[in-house]
């Protein structure tokens, strides 16, 4: 991955690195995820590596997970990101995204500025020309939230989801270079 600056600020957040010293935050982070919400597979949550963390930034080639933070410091969620191929060569990967805002900071349009935000790192760090993300078919205020970011509706992708012991249908949204 080319190297990008981080952090990368918007109007009101800001995505950096997660460091060693993040680890609680981001283990709590994930402890505050919906029980039974769009993001809830039923499996337990895992610590953060910091073994990992220890040796560097949560980014490769291949994925990564940023903090995303209000202007003031306080830290509200995570985006994370992991490569897609569709097709051989390099220049056919793409990153499909995904994001985590605790519920009381949702709303606000910060998940909105933070998707952006992210689909602009990822342009400027990489020559991937598609940035992609799927939420559930019934979660409206996701799909709110990408169609703000700048993410374009592409279609439902039926019957690819399994969750809370049934298949739901998602909606692919994508950002490209050009966009």
């Amino acid at each position: 991955m080319a190297k990008a600056r981080l952090p990368i600020e918007g109007e009101r957040v800001r995505l950096r690195d997660v460091e060693l010293a993040d680890a609680e935050l981001v283990d709590w982070l994930n402890d505050q995820k919906d029980v039974g919400g769009f993001n809830d597979f039923g499996l337990p949550t895992t610590p953060t590596p910091r073994d990992a963390l220890g040796r560097g930034p949560l980014r490769n080639d291949y994925n990564g997970t940023l903090i995303v933070e209000r202007l003031n410091n306080e830290p509200v969620g995570t985006v994370q990101w992991r490569a897609i191929q569709y097709g051989p060569p390099d220049g056919s990967r793409a990153w499909n995204i995904g994001i985590e805002i605790r519920p009381s900071a949702r709303g606000q349009g910060l998940g909105a500025e933070a998707q952006r935000l992210l689909a602009d790192w990822l342009f400027a760090a990489t020559n991937a020309n598609r940035v992609e993300a799927q939420t559930d078919i019934e979660n409206i205020p996701e799909q709110r939230s990408l169609a703000k970011a700048g993410y374009t509706r592409e279609g439902v992708m039926r019957g690819s989801q399994f969750r809370a012991g049934a298949y739901h249908d998602l909606v692919m949204y994508s950002r490209l270079r050009s966009d």
